[in-house]
């Protein structure tokens, strides 16, 4: 891991030793993933600092994590909630390849990607039964415990890079009224204390495992593992269109990662938008 230019990013500080211990114990599994890590402070979005380093020349796998963010986002503008020590806030730059663009939208392909990673790598440390829930949200209960957003930059139509950024709920906090009853984090879960650098750790040394999927067309083997990781099958589902609300039931998703929805006779395809599980 190389050091933090201070003077491009003045609220950095040295990467915790648990984690540079950590990081380097899945050096391999990861590849090219964590090998520059950016440790801040605070940000306004880690989204917004990986997009400017990207645009500077960073490294593809170039990790930024904040200890706060001001200003963090999901999707649809909202706000991400990310009070200071209580959660990992997190954002890689990733440069796709022509294996990957050709084959569907990137940005979709690697929200469902890192929704299987977080899962994934949630339950191999901490043991909870995580779950997804298109497009971009992991479960624990029935309640969030983390959630995705990729964001793409383009030149003259071609693809620049994407930020793949993530936020996880490590400990309880004292969450807006209006998401408190939805939300939840590892210590909830666990009633212990979560150990920040061995779930940061295999989150990216699985995200590296799953990148290197796409890069190599295994696009089944990542639907594969959404399915098994998601509850689809016939979940009800509203969608607000033209002509008003629409309801259906969730059926699966397609090789570019839509949403499948059968609504009366017809299989209707959802790839944007605000749906509602109801």
């Amino acid at each position: 891991m190389t050091s933090i230019p201070r003077e491009r990013l003045p609220d950095a500080h040295d990467t915790p030793p648990d984690v540079v211990e950590a990081m380097a114990r899945i050096a391999v599994r990861a590849n090219p993933l964590g090998r520059v890590i950016h440790w801040l402070d605070s940000t306004h979005s880690t989204n917004d600092v990986a997009a400017r380093l990207a645009e500077a020349g960073a490294a593809e796998g170039t990790t930024i994590v904040a200890e706060t963010q001001t200003a963090g986002r999901g999707r649809h503008g909202r706000s991400w909630f990310s009070p200071r020590g209580a959660g990992l806030y997190v954002s890689v730059i990733l440069r796709p390849g022509a294996e990957i663009v050709k084959e569907a939208s990137p940005v979709s392909l690697l929200t469902l990607a890192s929704g299987v990673v977080i899962a994934e790598a949630v339950r191999a440390a901490t043991g909870l039964p995580a779950r997804i829930k298109w497009p971009n949200d992991v479960l624990v209960g029935g309640r969030k415990l983390a959630g995705i957003l990729a964001e793409s930059a383009l030149h003259g139509g071609a693809l620049q890079f994407v930020v793949v950024g993530f936020g996880v709920n490590l400990r309880q906090a004292a969450y807006p009224p209006e998401i408190a009853s939805r939300v939840t984090s590892i210590e909830a879960e666990t009633t212990r204390p979560p150990d920040r650098a061995l779930i940061l750790a295999e989150i990216v040394a699985m995200m590296g495992e799953r990148y290197a999927d796409l890069r190599a067309g295994r696009f089944d083997a990542i639907l594969g593992a959404w399915r098994e990781l998601a509850s689809l099958s016939g979940a009800p589902v509203e969608w607000d269109s033209p002509s008003g609300i629409v309801r259906g039931r969730a059926e699966d998703i397609d090789r570019h990662g839509a949403l499948l929805v059968r609504v009366g006779g017809k299989l209707e395809r959802i790839v944007a938008g605000e749906v509602r599980w109801v």
